[in-house]
């Protein structure tokens, strides 16, 4: 019995210390997981705070931008009502001064015809126009009146002597104040036309930077509105993983503390048990040198097993003429244009230098009027393609603007996504390896529970039977000790003692039941430790399965938390590929978008950049060419070609 309550304390000794390694690394590792947990929350924490006030933020700059894009759109309506008011008034003033001059030319024709009662028709026609100035009214007025005009050629500021008062005379004077007057409302006319296209391209270079602000206005509250879905994502994101981590190391604390205060509790035990043991040894060599039998063996079989071990284990992105004669006027004119031609480096003046030269007189006028007109056209058209190309150049500007930014965010955001499927497939494979150990952790202990409760219920068996062998020893010595009590034996003395006489007994042998330390108080002793071990046995079996019962109860809990934090996790990441999958769509999409917009940019480049000569100097030119022009054209009438 000796020998195998030493072989069962060694036996205790080396399974506590398996128990007591456990105990160190489990909760090592539980305090390492609830550690990292809580630096997770603060940093989660700490995101979740940024998110917001950087929502707040993107929130109050969304409405500034859209405050902006609706100011910006009420300037544009402003200015295309004044625009349209500017264009009425031209459209009003220039039909004035068409029908002024229609008139005026009627009124010349007429004249030159000699038609007296046709040119006084016409006269008076022209008399009643709305821009016809005082003196010019006052000068047809006296001719239709009768009245002889002393200087009817007053507004060509010229001093003739005075013609005779016939109607030739006079009509000669009207003739030549009605030319001035047509003169006068040609240029002013083409005064309009030009402030005209000046106010239009001034308008559309106005409203060309309103819709050049108000589309980057809008693509930077699209960003800002995308930058705020995605930090709003990102909180809501941050908040589940918050959650799901303080529950994680809830379950955590819970597991370690109840670990921790079982592993205390089972190292006291087990410093009480080695004593306890020690002191059973001690008892059991007491013990072996007065009883022997089934009741000896019966003890030495049990005695080891008062207290029982219990385990526990928890783990978890242009016409020719025929005349070939040139006076010397026109060569003059001649050697002028082709002068300013060269000094110019101008074809327009060349050419027009070759046909003063070969063609006649009449012609040459007409052709250097068709020239300052087409020039004057020209330089109109050009203006108009290049505001037309500045708006389109701008246009593709934004685009390809936007589009770089898209592709730009589209690779960060695809970068973002790939960093955080790794980053929660790596926690999902950390929680699947922790819920392995649970349950590893579980087994282990449902086996050394049942072993556990097998030997408990073995031993309470075995106390009981020797509790009622020693009950039924002791009826059996009582009832001896009772009767010998009774018993009597005959004693015979003599008178005297004789000489040499052995001592010999005197009076009844009544047995040694009521020796101190006698049979009977041996075997109380050892009724009253079977009973004591049974009733310490089926409290420490009690004790053991409520241990067991909460252990596997907090391993289930943290087992659920671990589950379900993995298909939360699982569930995220088909959530993350998905958006990864349409990002990767977008990010080609977009691309092909950028690659459009350069294409067009190449295109515009060529059209409206790589023309030789910037704008401002091609205007210029023209403007030196008409120059010349008008010049040539003063040059021929003042000669009187």
């Amino acid at each position: 019995m000796k020998a195998k309550g030493t072989k069962e304390m060694q036996e205790e000794q080396v399974q506590y210390a398996k128990y007591e390694v456990f105990c160190e690394d489990t909760l090592k590792e539980k305090q390492r997981s609830i550690t990292e947990a809580t630096e997770k929350m603060e940093i989660l924490e700490a995101d979740i705070q940024k998110s917001i006030s950087q929502a707040e933020r993107l929130t109050t700059e969304i409405a500034e931008l859209t405050a902006d894009m609706e100011s910006s759109k009420a300037d544009q309506e402003k200015a295309t009502d004044m625009r349209k008011k500017e264009r009425v008034d031209f459209e009003s003033t220039l039909t004035d001064y068409t029908e002024s001059i229609d008139a005026v030319g009627r009124a010349l024709k007429a004249l030159k015809s000699n038609e007296q009662k046709l040119s006084l028709v016409q006269l008076s026609a022209v008399r009643d126009l709305k821009r016809l100035p005082a003196d010019a009214f006052q000068s047809i007025n006296a001719y239709l009146s009768g009245t002889v005009q002393p200087e009817p050629q007053a507004l060509l500021s010229t001093d003739q002597a005075p013609q005779p008062k016939t109607y030739e005379s006079q009509s000669g004077g009207v003739i030549s104040m009605l030319q001035s007057l047509q003169d006068k409302f040609v240029d002013e006319r083409d005064a309009l036309e030009k402030e005209e296209a000046d106010k239009k391209r001034a308008y559309e270079l106005l409203v060309q930077g309103m819709k050049a602000q108000e589309t980057q206005a809008k693509k930077d509250r699209d960003e800002k509105t995308q930058f705020k879905a995605r930090q709003l994502e990102s909180k809501a994101s941050n908040e589940a993983d918050l959650e799901e981590t303080t529950s994680e190391r809830a379950a955590d604390k819970k597991y370690s503390a109840d670990l921790k205060a079982t592993c205390e509790k089972k190292a006291a035990d087990m410093a009480s048990r080695t004593k306890l043991r020690k002191e059973e040894l001690d008892a059991i060599a007491k013990a072996r040198e007065i009883i022997a039998g089934n009741v000896a063996t019966s003890a030495e079989k049990h005695s080891s097993s008062l207290i029982q071990v219990r385990r526990r284990s928890a783990a978890l992105a242009f016409l020719r003429s025929d005349s070939k004669s040139v006076s010397p006027s026109r060569e003059q004119v001649a050697r002028f244009l082709q002068q300013g031609a060269k000094s110019l480096g101008s074809r327009v003046l060349a050419a027009a230098a070759v046909r003063v030269r070969e063609d006649p007189i009449a012609k040459v006028k007409e052709m250097i009027q068709n020239l300052i007109t087409k020039l004057a056209e020209t330089n109109d058209k050009e203006a108009d393609k290049k505001a037309q190309c500045d708006l389109q150049l701008a246009e593709n500007q934004a685009t390809r603007e936007e589009k770089t930014d898209g592709v730009d965010s589209l690779k960060t955001e695809i970068d973002q996504l790939k960093a955080a499927l790794s980053k929660l497939s790596d926690e999902t494979a950390t929680l699947s390896t922790e819920i392995s150990e649970l349950d590893g952790a579980m087994k282990s202990a449902t086996e050394l529970r049942a072993e556990e409760e097998k030997k408990n219920a073995a031993t309470i068996k075995d106390a009981k039977q020797a509790q009622a062998a020693v009950a039924q020893a002791l009826s059996v010595l009582r009832s001896f000790y009772e009767k010998a009590g009774e018993a009597t034996a005959f004693v015979q003395r003599s008178a005297s003692n004789h000489a040499g006489q052995p001592e010999i007994f005197d009076g009844a042998y009544n047995g040694m039941g009521g020796e101190s330390g006698g049979v009977i108080g041996m075997m109380e002793v050892i009724e009253s430790d079977f009973a004591r071990l049974e009733a310490e046995t089926t409290a420490d079996e009690a004790k053991a399965k409520k241990e067991f019962n909460e252990f596997m109860e907090d391993s289930k809990v943290d087992k659920a938390s671990k589950t379900a934090a993995v298909e939360h996790k699982t569930q995220k990441k088909q959530t993350k590929n998905q958006d990864l999958v349409t990002a990767e769509a977008d990010l080609l999409g977009t691309q092909k978008e950028l690659d459009a917009a350069t294409t067009t940019y190449d295109k515009l480049k060529a059209t409206c950049l790589d023309t030789g000569a910037s704008f401002k100097e091609r205007q210029a030119q023209r403007a030196e060419e008409l120059k010349e022009l008008q010049q040539a054209l003063e040059m021929i009438q003042s000669a009187n070609l």
